[in-house]
């Protein structure tokens, strides 16, 4: 076992979810119901730090993604797509990964600023 806990996961991921150099898995403490994150199989810290192979098949992984969750769940109305780069922005494993977080009507009282949010007084302009 290593000590990260996404290279530990890499080895159990079911091939449905799979793509190419990433594969993905439901977020252990999700935003909203059906989050995912998209991780790519090779130990890299950030998105950054990925090679245009691992971003590109991240790309495609979402796009999948979001179509599969759109299937499962038709009250989704849009979506969050996010790499927290650095502890400094929220990081808190180590290794690259993508946010795809389903959003629904009414699930924030104004969801207006999105990302913005992540400092609070910048969310409204």
């Amino acid at each position: 076992m290593s000590e990260c806990r996404f290279c530990d996961l890499s080895g159990h991921v079911d091939e449905s979810n799979t793509f190419g150099t990433v594969f993905a898995v439901l977020d252990g403490y999700p935003v909203t119901p059906l989050h995912y994150l998209v991780i790519p199989y090779r130990h890299c810290t950030d998105y950054f730090a990925m090679t245009a192979e691992e971003k590109w098949d991240a790309d495609a992984a979402l796009v999948a993604l979001r179509d599969r969750v759109l299937e499962q769940d038709l009250s989704i109305s849009g979506f969050n797509v996010g790499w927290n780069c650095g502890r400094d922005a929220g990081q808190t494993v180590m290794h690259a990964h993508g946010h795809l977080i389903p959003r629904r009507m009414g699930d924030v009282e104004e969801p207006r600023g999105g990302v913005r949010a992540v400092i609070p007084d910048k969310q409204r302009y």
